[in-house]
């Protein structure tokens, strides 16, 4: 499983999940995860077409296709059933 994170500096609710985000890497530290800046990596976040709420996490299969997107800030508790869920996809 991959992680794409899209965010941007600018983006309330990305600060906001910067936290969370802390505390689930301290448990799960074998996750791979692509940080992608809304601004700065444009051209990487266009493939994966985020729409205009921030911040948006995207959990992609071994082959790289889309099992689920979640958009806006999540509970901790979300994030967690959900890398839960497709730890082993």
């Amino acid at each position: 499983m991959t992680i794409i994170k899209i965010g941007a500096i600018w983006c309330p609710g990305c600060l906001v999940m910067k936290k969370v985000w802390n505390n689930i890497l301290n448990d799960y530290r074998d996750i791979d995860i692509l940080d992608l800046d809304y601004d700065m990596n444009s051209d990487e976040v266009a493939k994966y077409n985020p729409g205009k709420v921030l911040p948006v996490v995207i959990f992609l299969d071994n082959n790289g296709n889309e099992l689920e997107r979640l958009i806006g800030e999540q509970k901790e508790e979300v994030l967690r059933e959900a890398i839960d869920k497709y730890e082993e996809v």
